[in-house]
């Protein structure tokens, strides 16, 4: 939801997709046969150590159940994640929030709710790219991308931005190119957050058309507008 609870999580998982299979055997079949069906998918429990910091600190943010998260976890390869690395996003509604004692420590459990497809009916994969992880951001990007699939696609995908900070409004969008040049990349039709105003926390998911071509090399990009600076991340997750 645009909060950074790095500083507060101690552990988040299981970070898990599950197909449930209908079985389909008939008695005429030599081996057992099954359809799979739509995969549940869930983020698990948050453990963290309670902080009640007005306004950011983990009890002030998430102390509360029935809310629809957006969530993002972007996971570091051996080191703080950094573009290129693999990030699991998706809306999961928090069940609860609970307090306890370990060992003097005062410490919270946030379990989740399994993934809420609302507005990406047509996609039920968590698991993408990361394609800026959280810095400040205070110009057009004219850097290369990453290549996180070998080839170009044909099946679309979505956008996931959690915006933490700025001082105006900006458009985050993510950008793609059939070569890893700075001048090959163009924006990616419909991979867009829009207008948003940075100076409020925010986080969301935006898809494009199921049918859209997705060429091989992904980057971010933003257009500010009246901001001279935004701290964010975003990840890219293909269909």
């Amino acid at each position: 939801d645009g909060y950074d609870l790095s500083g507060y999580t101690r552990s988040i998982g299981p970070l898990s997709v599950e197909f449930e299979a209908a079985e389909l055997t008939t008695i005429t079949d030599g081996v057992k046969g099954y359809l799979p069906g739509q995969p549940t998918i869930s983020c698990g429990e948050l453990n963290g150590v309670f902080d009640h910091t007005a306004t950011s600190g983990l009890h002030a943010v998430a102390s509360g159940a029935g809310v629809k998260r957006t969530v993002m976890v972007a996971l570091g390869i051996r080191a703080a994640p950094a573009q290129g690395d693999p990030a699991f996003v998706g809306v999961f509604e928090q069940k609860g929030y609970f307090s306890a004692d370990d060992g003097g420590a005062a410490v919270v459990n946030i379990p989740f709710d399994t993934y809420d497809p609302t507005g990406l009916v047509s996609y039920s994969k968590p698991w993408g790219v990361l394609l800026h992880a959280k810095s400040a951001v205070t110009a057009a990007n004219t850097a290369i991308g990453v290549d996180d699939n070998g080839a170009a696609t044909t099946a679309g995908g979505y956008l996931a931005y959690q915006v933490f900070s700025g001082d105006g409004t900006a458009t985050i969008k993510v950008q793609d190119a059939a070569t890893n040049l700075d001048a090959s990349f163009a924006d990616l039709t419909g991979a867009t957050s829009g207008s948003i105003n940075c100076a409020v926390v925010s986080a969301a998911m935006v898809a494009i058309a199921t049918t859209a071509t997705v060429r091989r090399y992904l980057r971010w990009q933003i257009v500010l507008g009246t901001a001279t600076t935004v701290t964010f991340a975003l990840a890219w997750i293909r269909g």
